[in-house]
């Protein structure tokens, strides 16, 4: 068993090439051996590299079978897998019901691994539209940002102060979990007389750590010094002290009022408490409505205890209607906290330090497991013509089945990039019609460059009916929907009416008649596309004379 594991081990390290350099044919051979003694996470991965066709054949057949064999050995990935195909239809028959039982497996697992407090989960950083905004809101923070937050932090920003000390708390943006830093800011911020800083050092107390030894005094000293600013982490500190008779003598009734008074001010942890104590019927008459009610509240807040909760009642009936679909949502959510999504951070950085391979695997097993976010990533690292894992003629047909994947989960960008593939043929033959579909699903879902691309086929006919008045109307909702599209637009309308004014031209030519009358009434019907020109003229007169 020893050996077996550190095979598993030394094998997991090749694919991804995490310590040593990437090796996928030596991984494969590792896998292999490990498949034949009942490895199941040698025949996860196996499944895995055969629905790519990575050092193996593609075959999604093959992989079908390797994830159910891993399956039913208890392998969470494989679950999860089947799961998200059952879930879609992918190379089975849709089965809502089927979903279910493999979700709740992965998700039963998670949430007994799950704190009652547990914080957002890992940051999935979108490849193709990384945020510039240096703000709180970007996925992970730059160097040189997290620099300036040290600088405002010593130079006595509470706010900051407080900030930078839950990244290290809960090991977000990118930085590692360090309850040392974590409690250097929050001391800070609480010697400032900030009421969030007393809150978390209250918070690391009462949780204890290797850092921060276990004291149920200094907890309730530092949440009660944070209510009584009024603040909803320290009503809900005290709460749990008295809910857990830690510091104080238990009392459901004194902790359901701190836990109320906290969720009335939207803190999440204390509405799924409240959720919890109703359930359980915890000093309180129990009521599931009511239980019901206060989970989906925390749910929205991020609490992920409490989708967990909530998945179960939808599964099971109790406190809701009964519904499959809303269950597989929620169990979903609370499978993608499994300890897979940290590669998200682990192959974004392979990708910024252009370990484009090691990157790609990665995000191609999560992309397998159903997140949106892996998926759209994969299809971009493929395109991108710097991977060396896939042959030539395989990545346009893998790109297109993710961003497909992706766009069936409701993501737009990866809808007018599906409906590119059929308009230019990449990966599959050229398919106008097909094109038109995409474009236009994308194009109810408020995306200009899909009306754009729209009224580029209207224009033309491609694969439609040509009609210069839907050409017209696209493009103006195109403009309406983004001010990016201005300019293309502008170029668009340009053309369109110049390609009008030939045929009126070409028209009066076939009938030999150029009466200046006719002339004249013709110029009044495009005198728009005769302002553009001046305009455009200007424009460029205007640009040379500043560049001169």
């Amino acid at each position: 068993m020893g050996n077996q594991k550190a095979m598993e081990q030394l094998a997991s390290d090749m694919l991804f090439g995490n310590n040593v350099p990437q090796n996928v044919e030596a991984a494969v051979s590792l896998y292999e051996i490990l498949a034949e003694e009942g490895s199941h996470k040698g025949q996860t991965a196996l499944g895995f590299l055969s629905s790519y066709g990575i050092g193996v054949e593609y075959s999604q057949s093959k992989a079908l079978v390797y994830y159910t064999f891993a399956s039913h050995g208890g392998n969470l990935i494989s679950q999860m897998i089947l799961g998200y195909r059952y879930w879609l239809g992918i190379n089975v028959p849709r089965s809502c019901e089927a979903a279910l039982l493999y979700y709740k497996k992965v998700a039963d697992y998670i949430a007994s691994k799950l704190e009652e407090n547990e914080d957002k989960p890992v940051e999935k950083v979108k490849l193709m539209e990384r945020s510039e905004n240096l703000g709180f809101d970007t996925e992970i923070l730059d160097w040189d940002v997290h620099q300036y937050y040290k600088f405002l932090a010593e130079r006595g920003d509470t706010q900051i102060q407080v900030y930078l000390g839950q990244l290290h708390l809960f090991g977000r943006k990118g930085l590692e979990r360090d309850h040392a830093k974590a409690f250097y800011y929050f001391l800070k911020a609480a010697n400032a007389g900030n009421a969030h800083g007393m809150a978390f050092l209250g918070k690391m107390y009462l949780e204890g750590s290797a850092t921060v030894p276990q004291s149920n005094i200094a907890a309730l000293k530092y949440f009660k010094m944070a209510a009584e600013k009024g603040n909803s982490i320290g009503l809900w500190g005290l709460g749990l002290i008295y809910l857990r008779g830690k510091g104080l003598p238990r009392n459901h009734s004194e902790a359901f009022k701190y836990f109320h008074k906290a969720a009335e001010k939207g803190y999440a942890q204390a509405q799924f408490q409240l959720g919890l104590m109703y359930h359980n019927g915890s000093g309180v008459k129990r009521d599931y409505k009511l239980a019901f009610q206060y989970f989906y509240l925390a749910s929205q807040n991020g609490q992920p205890l409490a989708v967990y909760h909530l998945a179960e009642m939808y599964a099971t009936g109790m406190g809701a209607f009964r519904s499959c679909q809303n269950a597989v949502k929620l169990y979903r959510t609370v499978c993608e906290l499994g300890r897979w999504s940290d590669k998200f951070l682990t192959a974004h950085f392979a990708y910024q330090t252009g370990n484009v391979d090691s990157s790609l695997v990665q995000y191609a097993l999560l992309a397998e497991m159903g997140y949106e976010v892996a998926q759209c990533n994969s299809a971009h690292i493929m395109e991108s013509e710097n991977v060396k894992l896939l042959h030539r003629e395989q990545i346009y047909p893998l790109a297109l089945l993710l961003w497909k994947r992706a766009a069936n989960q409701g993501n737009i960008f990866a809808r007018v990039k599906t409906g590119d593939y059929h308009f230019y043929g990449f990966g599959i033959k050229r398919d106008y019609l097909t094109a038109a579909v995409h474009y236009n699903l994308a194009a109810n879902q408020q995306s200009a460059q899909a009306m754009f691309n729209l009224a580029y086929m209207y224009e033309y006919g491609l694969g439609i009916p040509k009609d210069i008045h839907l050409a017209r109307r696209w493009y103006d909702l195109a403009a309406e929907t983004s001010t990016d599209a201005f300019i293309p637009v502008f170029l668009a309308y340009i053309r369109l009416e110049v390609m009008h004014l030939f045929t009126d031209l070409q028209l009066l030519k076939q009938m030999g008649n150029w009466k200046l009358p006719d002339l004249d009434h013709m110029l009044r019907l495009h005198w728009d596309l005769i302002v553009m020109i001046v305009i455009v003229l200007l424009l460029i007169l205007l640009i040379s004379s500043r560049q001169n």
